[in-house]
């Protein structure tokens, strides 16, 4: 288990996101990324975690005002399954694009087809 305190976590997180190009990041709508530390109890391995509409599933009732979806990027079971701090830098941009995709639509299949699994 690697030991890293929780801001620079964040930042790893917020470094992820920095990676997104522009152009995609401009079409995410109404979504809140966050860091937790532990994953739900009921799966207690999970890395991430989106909650929310996908932008291909959203039509006439989901409007303006709505809560925002919830991207949750979880700490302690990443800082658990590497070994470096450079490893849990590249888990969580990995975590934070499969995340962003269920945003968009991609589905856990589509993803580890894609090597994003």
């Amino acid at each position: 288990m690697v030991d890293m305190s929780r801001e620079a976590f964040e930042d790893a997180v917020r470094d992820a996101l920095d990676l997104v190009p522009p152009e995609l990041a401009e079409k995410m709508d109404n979504v809140v990324v966050l860091v937790e530390d532990d994953a739900p109890e009921d799966d207690p391995e999970l890395l991430g975690l989106y909650e929310g509409v996908a932008l291909t599933e959203r039509d006439g009732w989901w409007a303006a005002g709505s809560l925002p979806d919830r991207i949750t990027i979880f700490r302690n079971p990443t800082l658990e399954i590497c070994d470096t701090v450079e490893e849990v830098v590249d888990e969580v941009a990995v975590t934070v694009v499969h995340e962003i995709a269920h945003h968009f639509g991609i589905d856990d299949e589509r993803l580890h087809e894609l090597g994003w699994g």
